[in-house]
This record gives structure tokens, C-alpha cells and sequence, in this order.
């Protein structure tokens, strides 16, 4: 069985005794709110250095998903057991928060900041979780951040005054910060969690975030998961694919195989045309 047929079934099965260090596992997870169950025995494995984007139509689940693989959604205990979430090898339950944010950082939807603070303090605030650090070792993350997110120019700018695109990006930053302090004494998997990180911005920064992800992925081996509402750019960027729909994971595995017009009809209720990408080899191009 391929890895990619098998995406919710983590290295560590239940009275298994093989763990994966390196991969942030959710397996069958149920999510129920009211009368309505959101995830299913819904499962996904997420690798150090891989970019997984995971698809589906609203309200299917997805940042749903990803909270919980963030460890900042609380599990019913009667439907999961303690395995449900494994992180390097160990249950995410047993990890302190700090511990917990050591390893894995995450940018939600619409990252809330009411305080009037300086781009480079927002930035910084990523290494709260290594207290450790000196002030100009935070300081040169932050920078490097900054670079990254190409933000240099606006890094003594108010984060209040930035315009909503301008915002999202300092957010990306901060989560670089986190996700990449002590990387060089970590031999442990990272994963970065990003739910619609290009949401608020132009075709031109999205393209380049989406680079820098990537990258960051190879280079640092940092898991990425990303939850994408526009199929070319995950097909373009991402190692695998895996699309939600009805509480399930309904295929999961490189963009070409499974971002066919069964899969996007079933997901999302329209028909696709697919077809070779004219400059991204062996990707494909989605029109719908």
C-alpha cells in the first residue's frame, strides 16, 4: 500500500510500536458540533519537507482540520484515543503548549491584533517560545523574516497602519520566525500550519509566499500544510494534494492524480477542464 492511498494511517499504528520522528500525523479523527459531524475519521500524515495543500469546497472542514492538528482543538475523548494526533513520534496531548509551539507554528485565517505595535515587534513575537534566545538573536531572526516576506521597507512602519495584504504578510513572517528559531539544534521534524495564507494578497505575492514555502520546505525540512481556495496555485506548489469533502479525505497524492474532473465535481459541484500546465512540467492547469 502506497503512502499516498494510506493518508490517514500515521507510522505509529494503535499497539504498533514503530514512530515516525519526522511527520505530523492525525489519524480518524470525528469533529461533531450540535447535530453535525465535520470530520469523519477524517486522518492525514504531513512529512518534514513536503508541502501537502488541502482542498475542499466551504464548510467542509478544513480549518476544522488543521485546528486540530495544531493541538488548539480539543478531542472527544470517547470517539479518539490518545493517539489520535502524533507529532515527531509523540502524542500531541502529552506535549506542553510550549512544546507544542517549539515544533509547529500556525497562521490562521485572520490572525487577531488589536495592539498598535511596530512591524519588527509583531515579527519578533514568534520567538516567544524560546525564551533562550538573546535579544539580538531574535532581532536577526526577525530580519531574516522580514527579508523573506520582503517586507524590509516597512519593518519600523505601525502593523495598524498596513493595509490588509501588508498585514498578512508580517503574520507570514512571524510565523517563520517561530518555526525556524534553533532550527540548526533541532534534529526533530517542524510544520508550518497556514489556513488561506494568500487570501489578502496579489497574484504577485502570492506566488512569491508560495515559493518561499516551498523552499523553506526543502531547505529547513519543514512540513508544510496549507489550506488553499484556489486550485492552480496548489497544484502548482505543492507536493500532494489532498482533498476534503464530506468530513473525509476523499483522495490524497500528487496534483496530477488527484485533481482529475471526477474528484473536483465531487468536491466542489463543477465541471473542470484539465489540462498540461504550458510552463510548470508535469503540473496540471485547472479551468473552470
Amino acid at each position: 500500500m502506497s503512502k499516498d492511498s494510506r493518508a490517514d494511517m500515521p507510522s505509529a499504528l494503535h499497539g504498533g510500536t514503530t514512530y515516525n520522528c519526522d511527520e505530523l500525523a492525525a489519524w480518524a479523527l470525528t469533529v461533531q458540533r450540535g447535530q453535525r459531524t465535520v470530520l469523519q475519521r477524517t486522518g492525514l500524515r504531513l512529512e518534514a519537507g513536503e508541502v501537502v495543500c488541502l482542498l475542499g469546497a466551504n464548510g467542509a472542514g478544513k480549518t476544522t482540520f488543521l485546528t486540530a492538528l495544531a493541538g488548539e482543538l480539543k478531542l472527544d475523548r470517547r470517539l479518539h484515543d490518545k493517539q489520535a494526533i502524533l507529532m515527531n513520534g509523540t502524542e500531541l496531548t502529552s506535549l506542553r503548549t510550549t512544546q507544542q509551539a517549539q515544533s509547529r507554528a500556525v497562521l490562521p485565517q485572520k490572525p487577531g491584533l488589536s495592539f498598535d505595535l511596530q512591524v519588527m515587534e509583531v515579527v519578533a513575537m514568534g520567538a516567544y517560545p524560546f525564551p533562550e534566545l538573546s535579544n539580538a538573536q531574535v532581532h536577526d531572526l526577525s530580519s531574516k523574516a522580514l527579508a523573506k516576506a520582503e517586507l524590509e521597507d516597512l519593518a519600523q512602519r505601525r502593523y495598524l497602519a498596513l493595509s490588509g495584504g501588508e498585514q498578512q504578510r508580517v503574520q507570514f513572517a512571524r510565523v517563520l520566525v517561530q518555526v525556524l528559531a534553533q532550527r540548526s539544534q533541532d534534529p526533530r521534524g517542524r510544520y508550518l500550519l497556514l489556513d488561506e495564507p494568500t487570501a489578502s494578497l496579489d497574484p504577485l505575492h502570492q506566488q512569491r509566499l508560495l515559493q518561499t514555502v516551498r523552499e523553506l520546505a526543502q531547505t529547513e525540512r519543514i512540513g508544510v500544510l496549507l489550506i488553499l481556495h484556489d486550485i492552480n496555485l496548489a497544484a502548482s506548489w505543492s507536493d500532494r494534494v489532498a482533498l476534503l469533502a464530506e468530513g473525509k479525505i476523499l483522495a490524497c497524492g500528487p496534483p496530477a492524480s488527484v485533481l482529475t474532473q471526477k474528484h473536483l465535481y465531487t468536491v466542489y459541484g463543477v465541471e473542470a477542464h484539465i489540462m498540461p500546465h504550458p510552463t510548470r512540467a508535469g503540473r496540471p492547469l485547472i479551468v473552470l
